[in-house]
């Protein structure tokens, strides 16, 4: 799902670009295929347009120039920039270790052995040993950088593959990129982006700005397996389009003259990457809520109605409507169906509570299921199926194994079918609710 990082930083991109008069371009970069679906990226064309974000032209997949990516990498080679290596990882480990080098890093084995192309070869970057190189970035300064404490890296691994690193020069030198604004957990890469675009001729540099890391209120960075990170939780929940985009951009920059509260198009034209802070930026979701607040009794009452009715019935009605239309006698059980949607957790029923979470085998149902859950396809049949091996290893009958999960997801023993509300309510949500019930079980 799409990060609430990711959304700050395509913020700041979208903000720049429009104030430049630019062109804010989007690419889905979808070269590694473990992490490669189209639900997800429709889930980032959903959340940028949610957000207002529009992006000029088509979106370029990265993996549409994989063949010229190898190409760009081969002339590398055949240009003496690059050289294959025969080292596995455990070649680098062991051979660092007898030498007594505690931190990993190539040591250079194949550099001059003139190793031709061949199965599990990787093509190694020639690093220049020695001289530095000038990183200027308008949030984190200018930096001098040693080259000899940049080691050769990979840019095609050993089954031929372009690594991120190589694709994303290309595709930089190749859409006329000008500014690259970005997390700051890509800086390290920037020698390596730097040496790669003099060797492959893309002319003047690009400028950098490297954006703050986002933290939580205890000032650790963002996690998925501890925050609520993704933008689509806080627009399933009912946060504002318009209260969103205002509150990411005070994660790391401050709009002129104090106020907060702006409006797009004041935001648009007060904003400077040089404003740009480079300290963390915490992500106060108590602060979300009073932008959204100050947003929503912005709207007049036809227009709050009509936002409230949009809401329910795109999150909640739609999606629901083939299930709970089929178990409702009135328009009232409709809301008693589903209002367990509506929370950030659900209300807990206590009878339903003591009934399913009160056994011996709650707490590792629960456990289970969040292993499981955690990596399993997101529709009914995988969750039915999911279940009904954790039921099967718990000894359990479906309807007892699913009733811990029911309880901690919903707040209640009955309802909708449980996979069905499940897949709405969506994955990050479901374990989110899942946790908190096994901290609640102490």
């Amino acid at each position: 799902m799409f990060h609430v990082g990711g959304a700050r930083t395509a913020l700041f991109n979208w903000l720049f670009a429009r104030q430049q008069g630019g062109t804010f371009l989007l690419r889905i970069e979808d070269t590694d295929e473990a992490r490669n679906r189209p639900e997800w990226t429709q889930g980032v064309y959903d959340a940028l347009r949610w957000l207002g974000l529009d992006w000029d032209g088509d979106a370029l997949f990265q993996s549409a120039n994989a063949e010229r990516h190898r190409e760009a990498a081969e002339k590398l080679h055949a240009d003496g920039k690059a050289y294959y290596c025969a080292c596995t990882a455990d070649d680098v480990r062991i051979r660092n270790a007898d030498r007594g080098i505690k931190t990993p890093g190539y040591d250079e084995h194949c550099r001059d052995l003139g190793l031709e192309p061949g199965p599990g070869r990787a093509l190694r970057f020639r690093t220049p040993e020695e001289g530095t190189l000038r990183r200027v970035d308008l949030v984190r300064g200018t930096a001098d950088i040693d080259l000899s404490t940049v080691e050769d890296f990979v840019v095609l691994r050993g089954n031929g593959s372009p690594v991120f690193i190589l694709a994303n020069a290309f595709d930089d030198i190749d859409q006329g990129i000008t500014h690259v604004i970005r997390a700051e957990e890509h800086l390290p890469n920037v020698p390596k982006a730097l040496l790669l675009w003099e060797a492959m001729g893309g002319g003047a540099e690009p400028i950098w700005a490297h954006v703050p890391v986002i933290v939580n209120e205890q000032r650790k960075k963002l996690s998925k397996r501890r925050d609520k990170v993704a933008l689509e939780m806080y627009r399933d929940e009912g946060i504002l389009s318009e209260a969103m985009c205002n509150y990411l951009a005070t994660l790391g920059w401050s709009p002129p003259g104090g106020e907060e509260i702006v409006s797009l198009p004041a935001m648009i034209e007060g904003f400077r990457l040089e404003d740009v802070n480079s300290a963390p930026a915490a992500f106060d979701v108590k602060k979300l809520l009073a932008f959204n607040g100050h947003y929503l009794r912005a709207l007049s009452p036809e227009a709050f109605v009509e936002r409230a009715l949009q809401w329910y019935r795109s999150t909640v009605l739609e999606p629901m409507a083939p299930v709970v239309q089929e178990r409702g006698s009135t328009l009232a059980e409709t809301l008693s169906m589903t209002d367990f949607f509506l929370h950030v957790d659900p209300p807990m029923d206590r009878a339903s509570w003591a009934k399913a979470m009160e056994t011996e085998k709650a707490r590792s149902l629960l456990e289970a299921a969040l292993e499981s859950y955690a990596t399993c396809d997101w529709t009914v049949d995988a969750l039915h199926a999911a279940t009904l091996e954790l039921g099967s290893r718990h000894e359990l009958a479906l309807g007892k194994a699913q009733a811990p999960i029911r309880v901690a997801v919903t707040g209640r023993t009955v309802g909708p079918p449980l996979f069905e509300a499940l897949v709405v309510l969506g994955r990050d949500r479901t374990l989110g609710r899942m946790r908190r019930g096994l901290s609640r079980l102490g």
